[in-house]
């Protein structure tokens, strides 16, 4: 549902450390110091008519300052954010975008502004919440017609709802519906996002100064996914959406899965991966052994790759163009590599193709810092066991500007029963997984 992703206007930020001390060049707030409380204040208001971006995909607007190393601790207490309330006996309105005709039922809490994104089974309209003047981002999807929607659909649902993290794009509420006879629509109100990750790197050059704080982000959010043996299977640059304080938040859950993946629902991976081919690892084309959260460190080396340069590094027409791709950069699999790929079929294809000297990865970025380099080459690791992991991505010295391992949280381990509906074992019919989101939404 990377299409779906909320591309619009920010609304707040949740840590004010990472926008005080980091965004606007300023020393940490300390509560015992009111003096740099207020300097800080207005420093921010200084800067506070400065725009991200505009909102057309065209713009060409400069980023704001990338944050820098904090210089202490903060101390401050981070602010609560209110969170709107579940309209659970409400009667249904309709609101229409008055030039759009999308039918938004989501109770009269809510006045709809404008369609800001849609994909295959969603629509994203940005709105506000009345009672607390809001604004929000609220994703109307329609899954029932599809088993294959309902599955990403409540896996979206139950993930988003299970990390709480400042990387990790949150679900504020979800509009409840009537009955399950008249549950047609599922509609999450989520945090409203400015722009995402794909439109930035379209529409101007980041410094590297940007790319060090991104990735950073991106992989501190996927940090907390794999500490909880999630993988997310689709991270590419529209699924990390930014606001206007640079903050990035991963989305769009909809094909993660569990590390820990018995023999059924290996076999049934390729199944519904569907994801973006450019941002694929390798292992998962060749049929590797196992999926690992290796797969994911692929995606964020991919996607650093094209924020170095504005253009995707392995953008495949089909199958064999990706590998073709991959291989011309990375060259010849050597022989420990080529036997750790379990598919005979797959050893055949690479053993007829002819032999590949590894390009260097200074040679193809060359403006790019020694680091970044260094760290890119680690997450393009051919052999899966051989690429770094992302806590050792988050330990290169080209992050070691934000690198903070007191504030790069781990998440709460998933019971194992949390993907029992997804387990491979058996198929579940659309009404038996309609069930399940609604009974997911009411609880």
């Amino acid at each position: 549902m990377g299409a779906v992703c909320l591309i619009t206007s920010s609304i707040l930020t949740l840590n004010f450390k990472r926008i005080f001390c980091k965004v606007w060049q300023t020393q940490p707030v300390s509560d015992k110091d009111p003096t740099r409380t207020t300097a800080v204040n207005q420093h921010r208001t200084q800067h506070s008519t400065t725009s991200f971006f505009s909102t057309h995909p065209s713009s060409t607007t400069s980023l704001p300052p990338p944050p820098r190393a904090p210089g202490q601790q903060d101390t401050t207490p981070q602010p609560t954010t209110e969170k709107p309330s579940h309209h659970k006996n409400h009667p249904t309105t309709i609101c229409r975008q008055s030039n759009m005709d999308r039918n938004f039922r989501v109770g009269p809490d809510y006045s709809i502004i404008d369609v800001v994104g849609e994909g295959a089974y969603g629509v994203v309209c940005s709105a506000v919440h009345e009672p607390s003047k809001q604004k929000v981002a609220i994703k109307k999807i329609t899954p029932f017609d599809h088993s294959m929607f309902c599955l990403r659909t409540l896996r979206e649902i139950k993930l988003i709802r299970w990390f709480s993290h400042e990387n990790i794009i949150s679900i504020l509420d979800i509009v409840k519906p009537p009955s399950l006879e008249e549950f047609t629509e599922v509609y999450l109100i989520q945090e409203l996002m400015e722009t995402d990750m794909h439109r930035v790197i379209r529409t101007q050059d980041l410094s590297d100064d940007h790319c060090q704080y991104f990735i950073y982000q991106t992989l501190r959010g996927l940090k907390a996914l794999h500490s909880a043996a999630v993988l997310h299977r689709d991270l590419k640059p529209s699924n990390l959406l930014l606001n206007s304080n640079c903050d990035l938040k991963i989305c769009d859950f909809g094909l993660a899965r569990s590390a820990f993946m018995g023999e059924q629902e290996a076999t049934g991976f390729m199944t519904e991966y569907v994801a973006t081919r450019w941002y694929r690892a390798p292992e998962i084309m060749l049929t590797f052994k196992e999926y690992t959260k290796a797969i994911d460190v692929w995606s964020v080396g991919c996607i650093l790759a094209e924020m170095l340069n504005g253009k995707p590094l392995f953008p495949g027409r089909d199958y064999h163009h990706q590998l073709t791709l991959i291989l011309d950069i990375l060259g010849t699999p050597s022989l420990d590599d080529f036997y750790a790929i379990s598919s005979h079929r797959s050893r055949d294809y690479i053993r007829a193709l002819p032999f590949k000297k590894k390009k260097p990865f200074g040679q193809l970025y060359p403006n790019a810092s020694a680091l970044a380099v260094d760290l890119l080459e680690k997450c393009l690791t051919f052999n899966p066991k051989k690429r770094i992991t992302c806590e050792e991505a988050l330990r290169h010295p080209y992050l070691a500007s934000y690198h903070d391992p007191d504030d790069e949280p781990d998440s709460p381990p998933l019971d194992p029963s949390f993907f029992h509906f997804d387990n491979g074992k058996e198929q579940l019919s659309r009404e038996q997984l309609k069930e399940l989101i609604f009974n997911e939404i009411m609880s």
